[in-house]
């Protein structure tokens, strides 16, 4: 059977229609699109506002959503912002994590979200012990995902030493990073390979960092995406830090690196990609490699600004993603990503608004292998979201205008529904699955404290 939704306005890219009916299919995919529709059909669900293509995140770590506010008292640096990190990962089971990511994931429905990449490394017990499944802390963010109505993508990652150490060997891990390494990356191909996709998520890797991955196990990481056509993501260049102790030990950057050892390409993306060189940013976009900008975290932890427009502009395909949770508001990573190059560069329009949207959608479901995901056509997946055009940040636009008023000035709250595979996932600003968003947060949050 198929149902209809009638959109009051959507964003059939490149321009805004008014009265659109999107029936989905029995398959949960979207079976035609129709436009000029006045009024809504009999039967049909109404979606008042702007409805966009569905939300990718592409760039989730879920825990560190219990470090909202904590992390922002005082001052520090990222390094002492990563030994709060590190105190928490040590409370987390896989029950305490299937809670906070259940809660977490349904906080992205409710913004618009319908496709999560979970960057995954914090894979056994405190001290290394192994789970009798060895991939009890990965099932648990599948089935949260599952919990909270959305699509993710297990982006398992290979974290097996604690920096470069000597001759780019790696340094044994330390005894917070014990949960996070296999050994080896021979030993990590060997648990990811347990992992299946499934209707609702796909498995893909990620390298953690240069730092993370000695250089001659980088290929181990590479090959096994490879086999699988599975997304490849890494953190890239995000500190200086980085930079110097790569060029220190290997005579490169991280990207001469990860390109030497076969890491770039197609389906890879690089992760922040901050302080690059111009020959680091021809080898990004020429592979084709893509980066996630992360705005809201960069600033947060003081990263700095990524070159954004010049990796487009060399081929990069660009996503966004939430990354440390400071916030969970795609357009705020969206806008950021435009306003932060006019303050370095004191110009204006190096993103349009369909671009930004692009980003945060079609671009980022690919990124995380939903290729059949981020457009309003047919055949596409039916996962979209509605904006209010009538809030106090959105009223007075002309409608046409729909998509610079969701980029610029939107907010999450701003969302009223989202739809994943047909399935009404949030309606009218309340998520239909897990009721009581914000206590489920405060009691998973809390007993991590």
């Amino acid at each position: 059977m198929t149902h209809t939704y009638w959109a009051e306005h959507a964003w059939l890219e490149p321009v805004v229609e008014p009265g659109v009916a999107l029936d989905v299919g029995a398959d949960g995919r979207i079976a035609a699109v129709r436009t000029g529709v006045a009024a809504p059909p009999p039967g049909a669900t109404v979606l008042r506002g702007l409805t966009l293509p569905g939300l990718a995140n592409a760039h989730s770590h879920a825990f560190h959503r219990a470090l909202r506010s904590t992390a922002q008292v005082g001052s520090g640096t990222f390094w002492t912002w990563r030994e709060v990190m590190y105190s928490v990962a040590d409370r987390l089971t896989p029950e305490t994590y299937h809670a906070l990511a259940r809660a977490v994931y349904a906080e992205m429905a409710l913004a618009g979200v319908t496709a999560v990449g979970e960057f995954h490394y914090l894979h056994h017990a405190p001290g290394g012990a192994r789970y009798a499944d060895p991939n009890a802390m990965g099932e648990a963010l599948i089935a949260a995902a599952a919990d909270a109505g959305i699509r993710i993508t297990l982006l398992d990652t290979a974290y097996v030493a604690s920096g470069l150490g000597d001759a780019g060997a790696g340094a044994p891990p330390d005894h917070h990073q014990l949960r996070f390494s296999d050994g080896t990356a021979q030993a990590w191909a060997e648990r990811a390979s347990l992992l299946k996709d499934r209707e609702h998520a796909r498995i893909g890797a990620a390298v953690h960092s240069v730092r993370a991955v000695p250089a001659r196990q980088l290929g181990a990481v590479a090959e096994w995406a490879a086999a699988r056509r599975a997304p490849l993501h890494v953190h890239l260049s995000e500190q200086r830090a980085e930079n110097e102790a790569c060029l220190a030990v290997h005579g490169c950057t991280p990207t001469r690196l990860l390109a030497d050892h076969g890491v770039l390409g197609e389906r890879t993306t690089g992760v922040h990609n901050t302080h690059l060189t111009d020959e680091d940013i021809a080898l990004i976009g020429g592979s084709g490699t893509g980066t996630c900008m992360c705005p809201t975290t960069e600033r947060d932890l003081a990263d700095g600004i990524g070159p954004a427009p010049a990796l487009k502009r060399a081929g990069s395909p660009l996503s966004l993603g939430s990354d440390s949770h400071a916030v969970i508001d795609l357009f705020e990573e969206a806008r950021a990503m435009e306003l932060n190059e006019r303050l370095r560069s004191h110009t204006r329009g190096h993103f349009t608004a369909a671009a930004l949207l692009r980003a945060a959608s079609a671009d980022g479901h690919a990124a995380l292998g939903w290729a059949d995901a981020g457009a309003l056509a047919p055949g596409a997946l039916a996962d979209f979201a509605t904006v209010a055009l009538d809030s106090v940040r959105t009223a007075g636009a002309a409608p046409r205008l729909g998509a610079e008023v969701a980029v610029f000035a939107a907010s999450a709250v701003d969302v009223r529904h989202t739809v994943v595979g047909g399935r009404h996932v949030v309606r009218d600003g309340a998520h239909t699955l897990l009721p009581d968003v914000p206590s489920a947060l405060t009691r998973a949050v809390t007993a991590l404290h």
